[in-house]
């Protein structure tokens, strides 16, 4: 057996016989599903703000939208793994898309900022409940040598989706539903490949705490890293397109901006993730935060200019952000010992919903007041807040040597560590934590 077919786990005949090794092939069906379904994702960031923009009603309402998403995914980090124990991960799989091809539907069916509110953080609850499921199955099937390339392939096809997807709007009359009908489309295609899959269902999760006494202890930037960049991703990234739409750029254009974003997520994750591997990352971690700080400057600087600036800036911006997530998470992940990665990880992904509820809904507020540009002055706040802190933080605290860290894996702020599934399994006596990306 060659060592790639060894990297994957066995998967146990279901009507029985002798287990067989999982193919490539499986294991490509999860990241084909969550891609096809990014594409259709990213066309409904785009088609909500500027639809309701077109309609005539406030950017705030467009802000009250991505809040209520955010509460959707906050509450998908606790009953997500009640689900999968009750009727297991492809199950749940399914049905969580199924409730996305709802909201797109609902959607579709009138422009009703009451009614899309409910539907969007219906599509809140089951996204975030799709990466929790996804992240868990593919840990479980994958073996170390293999996982952190496997999980990078996964989360960039995420994110390069998202990109084209929202990138699609620039073909598409705002004026009508076709946006929400490809939407459901694309979902419902999503389905398939996880529908026809091969891989083996993981062993039901057990329950993560919530421990934030623990995960301070552990790690106190980490910590604040997800208490900044859960706020910042959802609020940069949903409300770019709100403010765009605003100031009135062209649909052409806000196409072309929110194609930008994602892909600033991988040029900048990169060499970031590559240094903090061979340094404190908390350096790294200070760099991100001073680039979004100076990003949030020069967004506002160059407001209403050309539109080569604005998507040089914003991805740059959204690229920095998102970083601030992987880095917070890998510092975690150097720090804390292996008994403690299923609470620690559960709490930092509490952390990031949290804050991609409360920092949006803020700012929602703000926007009535001071204009749809508030997003800009709220991010270069929490941005010098974290900045300071870890600065702080590293003239009391010792440095983790280089040579204790965890090997970095490019992570999406859109894309949540897994929680309550976010578990260990036992393989040859040895307890394998989930996630290169801690």
């Amino acid at each position: 057996m060659s060592d790639q077919a060894q990297a994957f786990r066995p998967m146990e005949g279901e009507y029985g016989g002798e287990a067989l090794p999982t193919p490539a092939i499986a294991v490509t069906s999860i990241i084909l599903s969550l891609g096809v379904l990014a594409i259709a994702n990213g066309l409904m960031f785009a088609f909500i703000p500027l639809r309701l923009s077109a309609e005539g009603f406030s950017p705030t309402w467009a802000g009250s939208i991505l809040t209520a998403l955010a509460a959707g995914g906050m509450a998908a980090c606790f009953l997500t793994g009640h689900l999968v124990r009750r009727v297991g991960h492809a199950r749940v799989f399914m049905t969580l898309t199924a409730i996305i091809i709802l909201s797109n539907a609902v959607i579709g069916m009138k422009t009703d900022p009451y009614l899309w509110l409910v539907a969007r953080m219906l599509y809140g609850f089951a996204m975030n409940g799709l990466f929790i499921v996804a992240q868990s199955w593919l840990n479980d099937v994958l073996e170390n040598d293999i996982r952190g390339r496997v999980l990078a392939i996964f989360y960039v096809t995420y994110v390069v989706a998202l990109g084209v997807g929202s990138y699609g709007i620039s073909y598409i009359d705002i004026s009508g539903n076709t946006a929400p009908v490809i939407g459901v489309v694309f979902a419902a295609i999503s389905i398939i490949p996880v529908g026809l899959t091969r891989l083996r269902p993981p062993p039901p999760p057990e329950t993560a705490s919530i421990a934030l006494n623990l995960a301070w202890q552990v790690s106190p930037v980490g910590v604040a890293g997800m208490l900044a960049v859960g706020g910042l991703s959802v609020m940069v990234a949903g409300f770019a397109p709100i403010h765009a739409a605003a100031t009135g750029l062209a649909q052409a254009e806000i196409a072309l901006l929110m194609f930008a974003m994602p892909l600033g997520t991988i040029l900048i994750q990169v060499p970031f993730g590559w240094l903090s591997d061979r340094m404190d990352r908390r350096y790294m971690m200070v760099a991100a935060g001073a680039l979004v700080f100076f990003g949030g400057l020069l967004a506002a600087r160059v407001d209403g200019g050309s539109i080569v600036m604005l998507l040089a800036v914003y991805m740059i911006w959204s690229g920095a952000t998102e970083t601030i997530f992987s880095l917070s998470s890998a510092h975690a992940g150097d720090r804390a010992q292996k008994k403690d990665l299923v609470s620690v990880s559960s709490t930092l992904l509490f952390a990031w919903s949290l804050s991609g509820f409360i920092i949006p809904g803020g700012t929602t507020i703000l926007t009535a007041v001071v204009g749809t540009q508030a997003f800009m002055y709220v991010a270069i706040f929490v941005a010098l807040l974290l900045v300071a802190f870890i600065t702080w933080r590293i003239r009391i605290a010792e440095a983790t040597p280089a040579d204790e860290t965890v090997d970095f894996a490019p992570l999406p702020a859109q894309a949540p560590l897994p929680a309550e599934l976010a578990y260990e399994y036992e393989v040859e006596e040895e307890p394998v934590a989930v996630a290169q990306a801690n």
